[in-house]
């Protein structure tokens, strides 16, 4: 049985630095140490651990913030084993985390991820109820985890309103297929994938469209791409670092996400806010 509690203590920050290590692979120069970890929890910090039995499989940690003048959470560290990683842990951590974040008065969490990660995008979007309108460049530097294989750190930037509707409905599974169908099923395409042996490629981009929604394809299986076909994933990174920053500013954000498993392939949803005068 899967069990999870608030980490306090020497002992336990110590666990978490070990296994930021054994997630983020051999290599890894960036953990969180022990005493950012301590100080951190002390003054508003969350941090959360999942455990199998007595070991430590999973953590999630945030540090308080401000934005606009308001408190947040900047969530850094999300991570699961690799034995555990399919089985709702990650999905888990984030709800405690909201929890925690509402107990403590404060309506924004804040976090990076990879967008060219399907899954991850699968989770906050779908699960979760992330916005995204911010797109970082290569905002952490050249990486030596094998998670990143040189290629450039673009992030998103998730902002999740842990109260707002939008957020209660993704959790409790309601509201979802009717945006789906009525809005998203003539979005026009951004860019269009192709087959071309194992992988998919991004055969071409549109950066003229002018529609209220519009949609980007992503590949699954960015990290294999990564280590096995390097020189496309960079080309995946670069095609849609130029559609994301160049609707971005133009009023865009990305509003959901939709996996298609079978098809090897998933789509951001971006849609277009009003601009009031």
């Amino acid at each position: 049985m899967i069990t999870y509690r608030d980490l306090k203590t020497l002992d336990e920050y110590a666990a978490v630095v070990d296994l930021e290590r054994e997630i983020w692979g051999p290599g890894y120069d960036d953990p969180v140490p022990v005493p950012i970890l301590a100080v951190s929890v002390l003054r508003g910090g969350i941090l959360i651990g999942a455990f199998d039995g007595d070991r430590l499989i999973g953590f999630v940690y945030s540090l308080p913030g401000i934005k606009g003048g308001k408190p947040m959470q900047w969530s850094h560290m999300l991570g699961v084993i690799d034995r555990f990683r399919n089985d709702g842990i990650g999905y888990k951590l984030k709800l405690l985390q909201r929890e925690r974040t509402i107990a403590m008065g404060v309506e924004l969490v804040e976090w990076t991820y990879d967008p060219m990660q399907a899954m991850n995008a699968h989770l906050n979007f779908a699960k979760l109820g992330i916005v995204v309108e911010e797109y970082e460049e290569n905002v952490y530097g050249a990486s030596n985890s094998p998670l990143h294989r040189g290629n450039p750190t673009d992030r998103f930037v998730a902002e999740w309103h842990v109260g707002a509707p939008h957020v209660e409905r993704r959790l409790n599974r309601t509201g979802i297929a009717a945006l789906r169908a009525d809005e998203v099923g003539d979005a026009p395409l951004l860019n269009r994938s192709a087959r071309s042996g194992e992988w998919l490629e991004c055969c071409s981009i549109d950066l003229d469209v002018d529609a209220r929604r519009a949609r980007v394809e992503i590949p699954m299986g960015f990290t294999d791409m990564l280590s096995r076909a390097p020189d496309l994933a960079l080309a995946w990174r670069m095609a849609t670092r130029e559609i994301f920053t160049t609707y971005f500013a133009r009023s865009y954000r990305a509003v959901d996400f939709l996996l298609d498993r079978a098809a090897g392939k998933g789509s951001y949803v971006l849609a277009r806010e009003i601009q009031h005068p």
